[in-house]
């Protein structure tokens, strides 16, 4: 117990001896050789302004006014580190030895500028004394002599990175604090920032500064929390920015996330990262480019596998290959309030809601996805598979196949936002089932049938009504046996009722031409077992509207000549009124031109006309005006001869 107290009192004596050397050491003096090591170490001029005081809380050595540490040679103007007041500590033993060496730095309201060009990074230092045009020792080995700290502090500062002349980032509101007490010893960081809403906490470890600084790789694990957002890394890092090793991300809230990074205002929509886990093998080059690997994503349920390259660039170039099950993508349709405005056009008309197609802007690249199902607003595909293209503000889908109402669907469709936006596509169909295909794009729900056939269309708008009342193009259909509900070709035919019913066709072909939202057709040819019937008319694709001749024919009637019974579609596509037109029936009927007849009828009216009034009447001169003129002229003559004048 003696030997326990005496080797106390012994210690108190020393600090007592510690503390009054620092207390006969004059505060400047001492600034002065603190100073002098960091402009030994660093190479850089360092410049003190203001008072100098002794201090011994939160540090034990001296406390400054502002500080400036100058920046690289061949960087900026601008100093590297500014701060409103700086505190050294030193350590006491060496400092008795006659050694001054730096154990902890505390910076106050620092503003440190971290630049890069042609390879060179300016927190590289040179000691002073090196050989001009040598090539200078990198990282704190400089000179065989390493700096270490038991501690580094910044509060409130402000970092600023810049890239080959232009500031990649610069925000303020950042505490640091770093550890590294000897070399063979680990560096810990720990930082808190607020480059957007919300504040950033980070968390680093780093195994090997030594080989680290002097441009080597080494292990390093990192721990980044966000609002509602964990992010890890445990791989091995370099000075260059370089980075390899496992990565995870596991946000409740991304749009919060992002707010939190500095981009306020993004939210994604379900199904594509509202809610997201990602875990991945990545490789990060120090040329900005992103390799992810083993790559499992779970975006608000939607499950993908595959890998990813990004180039770092604006905008980010992006290549994908991705697989997935059962994708749930009907969010996409979802606007501002969540609610969705997916699903098929309204009766009223199409939708004159401006479209927002910006985020053709946001990359360049290629994805590939195949995957299961995809549900889409309004749309439900089964296997499929999908590449997407970007580039400069225009996207290409190429399917092959899609499978798509119980048919299978190839070729592509493109949205191009470069010039205002306009949509194309060059398709072909197989096996498609109408029924399904009409009611969901338009509502329509009378044909049934399995179809084949071509499409090739472009729109231009800025709304779903300006591109359906612009669209244009041609196409070709081609069905096997199918239904068509509200009229029984057999019961019109066979007795003349014109009620409803169903008529069931063995094939139907047609092609089409559309210009300005109308669809033309005019070889429309469907064969059933004892007629047939062939169409001609529009469809109204901007106006929703269709007005249609159909004519369908009895082949065994009329002495096997044949009796043809019109029927005319007009009206909305909602409820079109669907009749026979006696008109044709007529004119079939008789083998007599309407138009002729009602000719015929007009001449030899004006010509019994002309006998009666005794004059000749020219097929454009109104007779309605010639009556009159001879009734005035006939008064007349009657009011002079009762006057007893000729």
């Amino acid at each position: 117990m003696r030997w326990i107290v005496r080797i106390g009192i012994t210690l108190i004596l020393a600090l007592v001896v510690l503390a009054a050397a620092l207390l006969m050491l004059p505060g400047d003096r001492l600034a002065r050789l603190a100073i002098e090591q960091i402009r030994k170490q660093t190479g850089r001029e360092v410049t003190v302004a203001g008072e100098v005081k002794l201090s011994f809380w939160p540090v034990l050595g001296v406390e400054t006014g502002p500080v400036t540490v100058a920046n690289a040679d061949w960087a900026d103007s601008a100093p590297m580190l500014q701060a409103q007041g700086l505190a050294i500590g030193v350590a006491a033993p060496a400092l008795l030895g006659g050694e001054v060496r730096i154990t902890r730095i505390l910076a106050n309201e620092p503003v440190l500028r971290l630049e890069t060009a042609k390879g060179l990074v300016n927190w590289e230092f040179s000691p002073s004394g090196a050989t001009s045009g040598a090539a200078a020792p990198s990282g704190p080995s400089a000179g065989g002599q390493l700096v270490t700290l038991d501690g580094l502090e910044l509060k409130n500062a402000r970092l600023v990175y810049v890239e080959e002349g232009k500031t990649s980032f610069d925000f303020g509101g950042v505490d640091l604090a770093a550890s590294w007490p000897s070399a063979d010893t680990p560096l810990k960081m720990q930082a808190r920032l607020t480059p957007g809403t919300g504040s950033i906490s980070v968390d680093l470890t780093l195994a090997d500064l030594t080989a680290f600084s002097n441009g080597q790789v080494s292990a390093m694990q990192m721990t980044m929390a966000a609002p509602k957002t964990s992010i890890t890394f445990d791989g091995r890092a370099s000075l260059d920015g370089a980075l390899a090793g496992r990565a995870t991300l596991d946000t409740s809230d991304s749009a919060a996330m992002l707010a939190a990074f500095g981009q306020a205002g993004i939210t994604l929509p379900r199904g594509l990262g509202q809610r997201a886990k990602l875990d991945a093998q990545i490789t990060y080059t120090a040329d900005g480019r992103l390799a992810l690997r083993e790559l499992a994503a779970d975006l608000d349920g939607n499950r993908l596998n595959g890998a990813a390259d990004v180039t770092v660039a604006d905008p980010p170039q992006v290549t994908a290959r991705l697989t997935a099950g059962a994708l749930d993508l009907t969010g996409l349709g979802a606007d501002s309030s969540g609610t969705g405005s997916g699903g098929s056009a309204p009766a009223s008309g199409w939708s004159e809601a401006p479209i927002d197609a910006s985020a053709l802007a946001l990359a360049n690249g290629t994805l590939q996805l195949s995957a299961a199902s995809i549900a889409l607003p309004g749309l439900n595909l089964g296997q499929s598979g999908l590449s997407l293209s970007l580039d400069n503000s225009r996207a290409v889908v190429e399917m092959a196949p899609v499978s798509l109402f119980s048919g299978q669907l190839t070729g592509q469709l493109v949205a191009n936002n470069r010039q205002g936006l306009s949509v194309a596509g060059d398709l072909r169909a197989e096996g498609i089932e109408m029924r399904e295909a009409l009611a969901t794009l338009g509502g329509i729900e009378r044909l049934s049938g399995a179809a084949s056939g071509q499409l090739k269309f472009l729109g231009v708008g800025a709304s779903e009504a300006q591109i359906m009342r612009s669209l244009s193009g041609e196409g070709r259909l081609a069905m096997g046996r199918g239904t068509i509900a509200g009229i029984d070709l057999d019961n019109l035919m066979g007795r003349g009722a014109k009620g409803g019913g169903t008529t069931v066709f063995n094939s139907l072909t047609a092609s089409y031409r559309m210009d300005k939202g109308n669809l033309f057709n005019e070889d429309l040819l469907m064969l059933l077992d004892n007629f047939k019937a062939n169409g001609t008319g529009r469809v109204g694709l901007g106006a929703r509207d269709i007005d249609y001749l159909f004519t369908p024919v009895a082949l065994r009637a009329n002495a096997g000549q044949g009796l043809a019974v019109p029927v005319r579609i007009v009206g909305p596509w909602a409820s079109p009124a669907i009749r026979p037109d006696l008109t044709q029936v007529i004119e079939k009927a008789t083998g007599l031109d309407k138009e002729a007849v009602e000719a015929k009828a007009k001449d030899e009216l004006r010509r019994k006309l002309g006998e009666e009034l005794d004059t000749e009447i020219a097929p454009d001169q109104n007779v309605e005006d010639l009556i009159k003129d001879r009734l005035e002229q006939e008064a007349t003559k009657g009011l002079l001869k009762l006057l007893g004048k000729n």
